[in-house]
């Protein structure tokens, strides 16, 4: 008992850090881009650094190098947040499905949309890139 405590306090620590162990390039380019964020939480990982945070009401993620460069910010959305154009194609070609998880993942070069839609049988990930149409990211039958 008393090991597994040790390892899940030693993997914590490793996963989650605070702010004195980020690089200060890092921190100085988030603290400018995301002025005002609220509640970070960073992590580390194969020298790359990700931080979950808060601005307004909205949940966010951003992804860092090592050298302090923006690789990627994610947040979730609702259907109706989506362009009007995917929204629609969601509605009339997918009617039957229920989305499970849909999110927002932006770039310096383009924004992206995720949505994950089930049926009793079936779980798809569609793609979008900058607000084209709908494309097959993953299919899985379910068991």
């Amino acid at each position: 008992m008393m090991m597994l405590a040790l390892v899940a306090t030693v993997t914590t620590s490793f996963a989650f850090t605070g702010e004195e162990t980020i690089s200060k390039k890092v921190l100085n380019t988030f603290k400018t881009e995301f002025a005002g964020a609220t509640n970070a939480v960073w992590t580390t990982a194969n020298e790359s650094y990700k931080v979950a945070f808060s601005m307004g009401d909205q949940s966010l993620f951003a992804y860092y190098s090592a050298s302090g460069e923006l690789i990627a910010v994610t947040r979730s959305l609702s259907s109706m947040d989506l362009p009007l154009r995917l929204q629609t194609s969601l509605k009339k070609y997918h009617a039957n499905s229920w989305i499970t998880d849909l999110f927002e993942v932006s770039n310096p070069d383009s924004t992206s949309y995720y949505v994950t839609l089930e049926t009793a049988d079936t779980q798809i990930i569609l793609k979008s890139t900058d607000g084209g149409n709908w494309m097959v990211y993953q299919k899985v039958q379910k068991a």
